[in-house]
């Protein structure tokens, strides 16, 4: 069984080898650099309407997608690491034809999948945008580290018990806690309720450390790095010190907190600007550099 046979209504499904993953395009058809928005745990590509909306208005274009057994994308094969991942959308690019360049762009657990990503492609991207995302180096210090692997484990369960069909009663809840609207709103429920869903995102829970090891590799301090963050910026100081440092060591960085927003409704219609905002700092230092 594959979450593709939902059929989409929005995007299309895109064969990368024998394989299909469900990707939405916004913004005008251009040579312009792709803005690649990557989703968080148990995300897909409807986390990313409101902000794909407010990028087409500033006439960019952008990409969103489903990973492999995810939202409408077919499974792919174990373990579903960043590695994997990372294969997966590199397939998915040169299916559309996308040589770049690009700017990427990832929520919460996605943080570490670019982290994976980018330096395999580091001639193609202009930067990253980390939005309240997970880093590597979170798994060095006792709190976050113990908060992660607590998640972990509770994902042990999801997986098994995924097809007993309490994800549907459970999607009516939480299934939507961005706040999106429409089609994008419908899909997300509709998603997170899914079975399939449920077992291929607990899957890639299972594989953090996996993940974790593979995106130690550090930046290039020439590559923009901007990272957005929920909430005030003077409350839990440990843990923004490690969401920002990325944007720290790049000699192009930015950093910008959203008071107000918590961490999935960042990616919503009240809080979302700030994502923008670091997605036009990417492209403006890209545009320097090249000056």
């Amino acid at each position: 069984m594959t979450t593709a046979g939902f059929h989409p209504s929005r995007g299309r499904l895109v064969d990368i080898g024998g394989r299909r993953l469900r990707a939405v395009a916004a913004g005008p058809a251009s040579s312009a650099p792709l803005i690649l928005l990557e989703a968080g745990s148990f995300g897909c590509a409807a986390d990313w309407a409101i902000v794909q909306e407010k990028l087409a208005a500033k006439g960019l274009r952008s990409l969103a997608y489903d990973r492999a057994g995810l939202g409408y994308s077919d499974p792919g094969p174990s373990p579903r690491d960043g590695r994997a991942i990372a294969a997966d959308l590199e397939a998915l690019l040169a299916a559309l034809g996308e040589t770049g360049p690009l700017v990427a762009a990832g929520h919460s657990m996605a943080g570490l999948m670019l982290r994976v990503f980018a330096p395999r492609h580091r001639e193609q991207m202009l930067g990253l945008v980390l939005v309240d995302a997970v880093t590597p180096e979170m798994m060095d210090v006792r709190g976050p580290a113990l908060g992660f692997h607590a998640y972990r484990s509770a994902m042990k369960l999801v997986g098994p018990l995924s097809g007993a069909g309490f994800m549907r009663p459970v999607s009516l809840v939480i299934g939507d806690l961005i706040g999106l609207e429409g089609e994008a709103r419908k899909e997300k429920r509709r998603v997170y309720g899914s079975a399939v869903h449920a077992r291929w995102s607990a899957d890639e829970v299972q594989n953090w450390m996996r993940t974790v090891r593979q995106a130690r590799e550090p930046f290039d301090p020439d590559l923009p790095v901007a990272v957005v963050t929920a909430g005030d910026g003077a409350k839990a100081v440990r843990m923004k010190a490690l969401q920002v440092a990325p944007a720290q060591a790049s000699r192009l960085g930015y950093v910008e907190h959203a008071p107000g927003a918590n961490h999935a409704s960042l990616l919503g219609k009240s809080f979302a600007d700030p994502i923008v905002r670091g997605v036009e700092h990417v492209l403006a230092s890209a545009l320097s550099k090249a000056a």
